[in-house]
């Protein structure tokens, strides 16, 4: 699903940058996590180099002038999500048109939650389109909510595939992973028709309307939106609205305003 070449991929959620080595043909890759800690275990994994650059901040507020990267994933991070539409319209914000974004979500139509909801062992409906939070800041989504969601932020639908469909302890202790994976990856491409694993990935392009790709800069004020001027060892200021946003050990920090 994902480019095998491009100049700057956004990876949201990054986390500790598990997943990062496999950006291999990107040129630059930025990974953003809200978590200091987790990123300061990527750039352990991964080293410091100008190849990666490391930003702790709050999805909703992303830090950066509209139409910067090419390409963008977000796995294993939607389902932290309290209003996916929000996040999702601010992805398309820093995606130039045409850009492909790699977006992962938990379904809660997946089939598990179907049966127990049909032998009535759980209260919610699995085919209501309203997110369900079945722990605090841990949400299910419905298929069709998230394809609305996409398209309303400005994004056409290329791929649909579903991954884990046997995510069950007691297969897991029967049978071989290797069967298991390739019996998986069978049924994967009944995404396009059919959603009832627990998780979904969709392959999407960013529309050829607004915003037009940046023509300069990087970062912007998550405040203000104004572009950010070249950073110092310290950090970087807004000629905007004078706010600060500190460096920290090599980790861009625009979660709190620096003092």
């Amino acid at each position: 699903m994902l480019p095998t070449s491009g100049k700057l991929l956004l990876e949201l959620g990054a986390g500790a940058g598990r997943n990062t080595p496999r950006y291999a043909g990107f040129e630059r890759v930025v990974l953003l996590d809200y978590s200091l800690t987790q990123l300061q275990q990527a750039q352990e994994r991964l080293g410091r180099s100008e190849r990666y650059v490391y930003v702790a901040a709050d999805i909703y507020r992303l830090p950066f002038v509209p139409g910067l990267f090419d390409t963008a994933t977000m796995i294993r991070t939607l389902h932290h999500m309290a209003d996916a539409p929000v996040a999702l319209r601010q992805v398309r914000r820093v995606l130039q048109p045409g850009s492909i974004f790699i977006l992962e979500f938990a379904n809660k139509r997946n089939l598990k939650a179907i049966l127990r909801y049909v032998c009535r062992r759980q209260k919610w409906s699995p085919f209501t389109l309203a997110p369900v939070e079945f722990t605090t800041l841990n949400f299910d989504f419905h298929p069709k909510a998230v394809r609305q969601w996409l398209a309303d932020s400005g994004f056409d639908i290329e791929c649909i595939l579903t991954v884990s469909h046997f995510r069950m302890g007691l297969l897991k202790r029967l049978l071989p992973l290797k069967l298991l994976v390739a019996m998986d990856s069978v049924l994967q491409p009944t995404g396009r028709c059919l959603q009832v694993s627990p998780s979904v990935f969709v392959r999407s392009r960013a529309t050829a309307s607004s915003p037009s790709p940046a023509a300069s800069g990087f970062f912007a004020c998550p405040e203000c939106g104004h572009s950010l001027p070249e950073a110092t060892p310290n950090g970087v200021s807004c000629p905007g609205c004078g706010r600060s946003w500190p460096l920290r050990d090599g980790i861009y920090d625009f979660r709190a305003e620096f003092v």
